[in-house]
């Protein structure tokens, strides 16, 4: 455990994936004790509590089963963009079950849900329904979203601004666009989600508007397995990385990283509604 008395979360990891060696299969007893390693390492980082985020139906329920077998994780339910297929329709129902019993599953999110436009093939329109639909979800349930967001800004920010008035709040994952989105975006109440990417040499831009804008509108993320900061690129990521992804801020900043540490979890605690690690 860390031996300062700060601490770090991982607002959006994807421990169903690195617990496992499939996509969309549901999670093995053995996998799951797997996970324990991963999870130790990670609080040996000083890294408290991890929030994994699902893609898909089967992916939701992994991402449940392992918030139930351990403390200090949870879970975020929902369909990405990229993975909604012609009877999404009927996944959304099931995600709906899941939610009807949020406490028992410790769920404290919907997501990974937005728009893509990145990758060729996209349908717009499926993609716009389905985010609105768990939008309304989550305003039923008093949850927030984690917004998965690519090459689609304006697309993004008017369903967002659709709902201004109705209590809708967030963070846009892995933050992508420049600083009038971002000085926008919080006015929604949507904080931005920084991993590993900011450490990338080319990522200067985002690497000013994290510099620039006020700390309480910032979260920590890994995106685990995928997107390891700079000095690991190419490998496999963990939670544990978060200690790296805040360091880096904190020297961008000129801020101390207990600083860092104690105002990005507060953050998260208060957006999520997570219980105190301590």
């Amino acid at each position: 455990m860390d031996k300062n008395n700060y601490y770090f979360i991982d607002t959006h990891c994807h421990m169903n994936i690195l617990a496992k060696k499939e996509f969309d299969v549901l999670l093995t007893q053995q996998e799951i004790k797997e996970a324990q390693a991963i999870i130790t390492q990670a609080e040996d980082a000083g890294i408290k509590q991890i929030i994994n985020v699902a893609t898909s139906v089967i992916e939701s329920k992994n991402c449940i089963i392992l918030a139930q077998n351990y403390k200090n994780l949870f879970a975020a339910v929902g369909l990405h963009p990229n993975d909604l297929n012609e009877s999404w329709f009927e996944d959304l129902k099931k995600i709906n079950s899941f939610l009807q019993e949020k406490e028992k599953n410790k769920i404290v999110a919907i997501g990974e849900i937005g728009i893509d436009m990145y990758r060729p093939g996209y349908n717009l329109e499926k993609q716009k329904a389905a985010f609105k639909q768990q939008i309304e979800m989550a305003l039923q349930l008093n949850l927030p979203i984690i917004v998965h967001t690519r090459a689609a800004p304006e697309e993004t920010l008017t369903i967002i601004q659709n709902y201004k008035h109705e209590k809708l709040r967030g963070v846009i994952h892995c933050y992508p666009y420049d600083e009038n989105f971002a000085q926008e975006i919080i006015t929604y109440n949507f904080k931005l989600g920084i991993g590993g990417i900011i450490t990338y040499p080319n990522s200067k831009k985002l690497q000013n508007i994290v510099k620039s804008i006020a700390l309480e509108h910032l979260l920590l993320e890994t995106d685990a397995p995928f997107l390891a900061p700079q000095s690991m690129r190419g490998k496999r990521n963990s939670p544990a990385q978060i200690r790296t992804v805040a360091e880096f801020i904190a020297e961008l900043r000129q801020e101390p990283l207990s600083y860092i540490a104690d105002v990005t979890s507060q953050n998260a605690q208060q957006l999520f509604k997570l219980p105190s690690p301590l």
